[in-house]
Order: C-alpha cells, then structure tokens, then sequence
C-alpha cells in the first residue's frame, strides 16, 4: 500500500532534525553519564570482566560497561541493534509527563482505542493511559504507531497481528533469516471465514470494465488520504489493470466484499505473484496491495479479515510468504523509506495546498526555482523500444543486484513493467528510456509511472499528475572500480531528464522514495522531505533490517544510501 505524502517546509523539516538530533545527543550525554557512574562504582563484576579482558593475550582491552535505562530507551527510538526489552520500555514510560503520554497515543488511533476501552473512558488521563500501557507488552505498543497520526485503526491493532507469523519487536536484530512458519496446502481451509451478517466474499474480474469501475470508484473515495484529507490517489482503470494484472495474475486474488442487498462493493485488496530475491535468498510472494475499505466500515474490522483471506487464497496456491508496503508501523519493519518531491509546476501545487510557500519567499521566486529547461541534455536518449527490451533486462539484473531485497522479473514482466503499451482505449502509464552510444550499446535507462492524486475540495483544479520514479540503471556503476562521484553525476544527468520528460507529459509533480540510489540525486535535483514513509513488510519471514536511505534523523543518508531495490505501484 503506497502513502499518501506532501512537502513539508525545510524549516520545519531541519528543526525536526535538529530537535531529533538533541534528543539522541541528550540520550547519549544521559547514557555516558551513568556509564561514568556505574564505572565509577565499581562493582565486583565489572573488575572481573575488566580483569579478564587484561589477560585475553592479543584480544583488545575493552571494558565492559553497564548498559543505563536511558541507553536502552536511546536504542529503542533510534534503531540500534540491541533491542530494549518491555522491562526497559516500561521504566522508560514512568519518565514521561501525562501530556506526553496522550501525544503518543495520538500517534497510534489503534492503541489509544484499546486504552479507552480498558479504562472505560473517552479521555483517560495521562495517568490512567500510563498505567494501562505497563500491563502491555513492548509489542503491543509499539504495533500501529504512525507518524503523524496516520492510521487506519484495525491495520494497526496489535491483536490481530500477535496472531501472525511476522517477526516481533524487541527480537535480537541477527536472527537467522527464513521463514517462521512452514505449512502445508491440506492445512489451509478450502472455504473463507465468514463474514458479518449482511456482507459476502466476491470475486472481482478486472478485465471486466464494469468491475474495475467498481474498483476505481472504491478505491478513488476510500483509499489513502494524507493527513490533512486533502489528497487522495486517484488510480485510473489502466493503472489499475497494469498493477494487478502483470504475467501470472490470478482473478483470485482480486478479492472483494460486497453488501449482499444493495450489492455495493465495500471493501477490496488484492495480490500480485512476485520472485523476490532478499540478500542471497530468492523467495515466491504474494505481493499485496490496494487494500480499501468504505468509510462507514472502518470500525468493523474488515482488514485483519481481508488480509487472513488473501493469505488463504496465497496458501491454496503454495505461496507461503507475502510481501506489502504500509504508512502505519507493524510488526515488524525490514526497512523503512521517506518521500520527496520535485515541483515541476509549482504553482499549480501551491495553489492546490499540495506545496507550501517558504517564508520570505514569493511565488514567482518558487516558480523560477524550479522550471525547467525544454530540451534533454543526454547524448542517446531515446524512449524504450522493444528491441531494447533484453539489454535493458541485462542491464537492470546486474544493476539492482547491488541491493539487498529486489524483484526477479522473468523477460514477460519486464516487457509488462516497462514497455508502454498504449492503444485506443489505454492511457499511458508508464514511460522508460534508454541511452544508446555510439556503438549502439544500451548504458543506461530508466523510467517512472503515473497516479493521479485527487485534490479534494479544490475550487480550481480537480487532480495533480504525479509521476513516481520506477526502476534504473547506468554501466557507471558497473565499472571494475566503483566510483561513487561518478555514479552520482551521472544520475543527476539522467533524472534531470526525467523530470524535462515529466514536463513534456504535463506532469504537475515528481515523486522519489529514499530507495536505491536516489539520495545521490534528490538534494541536487531540487526535490523536497516530504512528511510521509514508507514502511516495507515480509509476512511469514523474518530479514535483518535493509538501510531504508535515511539516518536516524530521517535526513537523507548519502554515505550508505539503501539496500532497497524495490518499487511498488
């Protein structure tokens, strides 16, 4: 499931970082302290561990310290490899004032639901919702949490997702990775849950153009919205069709839920089959997406059920391991990405509410900033034709093996996902395009697709034209020597060009996660944090965490860029 995601002003964005970056320089000055004081305390153990380190030949002298509570909370919020356990969560909530209390529970609708319930009030105190939260486990906590307050309250309700094979929080961070459940087809039910009085499962046929009219018109009033509802996505039929029916597609896995009087169709997600290789492993998803559910059923708790039974009908077809994208925090994150976007009409975005105005500045100012020149720069760009379609195939497999979890296409999804097709009755949807040298070799490519985004409630303009950066690839990362100065000058050649085609195709904004390479690119190209991540999911496996492209201030982290390759419509 993609996110919704918008500018947000770099002054806002550099006093988050900074504000973040004092939090985890105080924990740090709070963490050596105490360690200076147990240090200076002295227990028998210490000099024992001291002792022996001292007489351990060549092994370097080290002196083992006593881990603070601080330290531990410190390495909770930031990430680092040594998880606290729900003792040290639980301390570390007896140092929060009742205001902060409430403010994390606004991060996570889910978890503030259950709070209310159990204290039987709409409005429990600070104290009251602390002393709830000890009688939960790190896990449940930590389940649902959003930045920003985004949530769709069943996704994110720990419960459900105590029940489900996905690695939990607090877990040691190298852990073999694999699957954590292993089963077989005559365990999995042949029939789907029941369903609430009123409501029943429905196949839907998208080569059928009256059901994917459905399925737009569900999608385009209750997919994900931003924060502020403003926008919502927008998917068109062709969109539609391209991300739900590349080569292997199962009618089966479009699965929806229709009122049985009015025949309505309320609720909807649904699978792709997927090769994804994770590190040296290549591993047969379902990759789920498009999950919706009408307004008024939000509260019924439609989703664990749509998500047990897309996983029943991957289970009868032997696919034991789901792959999914979400805004909202779950157990348990491989990776986590950030969004940016590139103004290619400004004014239209500012006068949407999609693109602030920065202080001291003008709109004419923003306009000059980011236009664009009308001609390409790249000797030997041209777009993709068919008979590109195995270099670029080459091309893409020894460039994304650089990554750590990236999709294996067979040469029909390649030519699905990449080569445009446009007939009478298709909008286009994707666009890529090759560099062809002097002697006719393909060095580089890439492309980007198109969602629309509805600007809900907006006098003057009804959509904005987004176009999403897809996949890439360049030889100049393929050299004997890596040379990362190159790689990134010659992917801000590429994407600069990308974005003047963008233009052409009237395209209103770009929009780039902090994936693969492109932390070498969005500074220079003028793209701005947006306020939304990305979430990246593997259900019924576990994987040592993938560099998500940003550092523990969420800034963009060029020095380690991601081990993400991966893109999701």
């Amino acid at each position: 499931m993609s996110e919704e995601s918008k500018p947000i002003e770099p002054v806002v964005d550099e006093t988050n970082a900074e504000l973040k970056g004092k939090a985890i320089a105080h924990a740090d000055a709070e963490a050596e302290a105490d360690d200076n004081d147990a240090a200076e305390s002295g227990s028998e153990e210490e000099h024992e561990e001291q002792h022996a380190a001292e007489g351990s030949g060549d092994k370097k002298k080290k002196k083992k310290k006593k881990k603070s509570k601080r330290a531990k909370v410190k390495e909770a919020l930031t990430g680092s490899k040594s998880a606290p356990t729900d003792s040290d969560f639980h301390k570390a909530l007896d140092g929060l004032t009742p205001q902060q209390i409430k403010e994390f529970l606004a991060l996570n609708p889910a978890l503030s639901q259950e709070v209310n319930k159990a204290s039987k009030s709409d409005d429990p105190s600070g104290s009251q919702a602390a002393d709830m939260l000890k009688k939960m486990s790190l896990q449940d906590i930590m389940t649902g949490l959003a930045a920003g307050g985004k949530n769709a309250k069943d996704m994110g309700s720990y419960k459900f997702w105590q029940t489900q094979p996905v690695p939990k929080f607090g877990e040691d961070a190298t852990l073999k990775e694999g699957p954590l459940r292993i089963q077989k087809v005559e365990e999995v039910d042949k029939e789907p849950a029941p369903l609430i009085p009123g409501f029943e499962w429905v196949t839907m046929d998208l080569t059928n153009d009256e059901e994917i009219k459905e399925v737009y018109e569900l999608l385009n009033k209750h997919y994900v919205e931003d924060d502020e509802a403003m926008f919502r996505f927008n998917y068109s039929p062709s969109i539609l069709r391209w991300a739900m029916m590349p080569p292997g597609w199962k009618k089966e896995y479009h699965v929806g839920v229709r009122a049985t009087q009015s025949r309505l169709l309320v609720a909807f997600i649904s699978a792709i089959p997927v090769h994804l290789r994770v590190r040296e492993n290549v591993v047969t998803c379902s990759e789920v997406n498009f999950l919706a559910i009408h307004k008024k059923l939000r509260g019924k708790r439609l989703t664990p059920v749509l998500i047990k039974e897309i996983t029943r009908r991957s289970n009868l077809n032997e696919i034991w391991q789901g792959l999914y994208t979400a805004g909202v925090v779950l157990p348990k994150p491989v990776s986590t990405c950030r969004y940016f976007h590139r103004a290619i009409n400004w004014q239209k975005l500012y006068e949407c509410g999609f693109s602030p105005l920065p202080a001291n500045s003008k709109p004419q100012y923003q306009v000059r900033k980011y236009a664009l020149p009308d001609d390409t720069s790249t000797k030997g760009l041209r777009p993709l034709e068919e008979k590109d379609l195995d270099a670029v195939m080459d091309l893409y497999k020894r460039y994304n093996a650089r990554f750590d979890m990236t999709p294996e296409f067979s040469r029909q999804e390649a030519h699905h996902w990449f080569v445009p097709k446009v007939g009478p009755n298709d909008q286009q949807v994707v666009w890529t395009y090759v560099v062809e040298d002097e002697n006719k070799k393909i060095t580089d490519f890439f492309s980007f697709f198109c969602i629309e985004s509805t600007a809900i409630g907006n006098a003057k303009h009804n959509v904005i034209k987004v176009a999403y950066m897809f996949y890439y690839g360049t030889d100049v990362a393929l050299q004997d020597k890596f040379d990362k100065a190159a790689l990134k000058k010659r992917l801000n050649e590429l994407v600069h060009d990308a974005l003047i085609i963008s233009k052409r195709h009237k395209f209103d904004v770009f929009n780039a996660l902090t994936l693969m390479d492109n932390a070498l690119f969005l500074e220079q190209q003028k793209f701005g944090a947006g306020d939304g991540q990305l979430h990246y999911y593997l259900f019924n496996y576990r994987v040592n965490p993938i560099a998500g492209g940003v550092d523990r201030k969420n800034q963009l982290d060029e020095e380690n860029l991601s081990g993400i390759g991966l893109v999701m419509p």
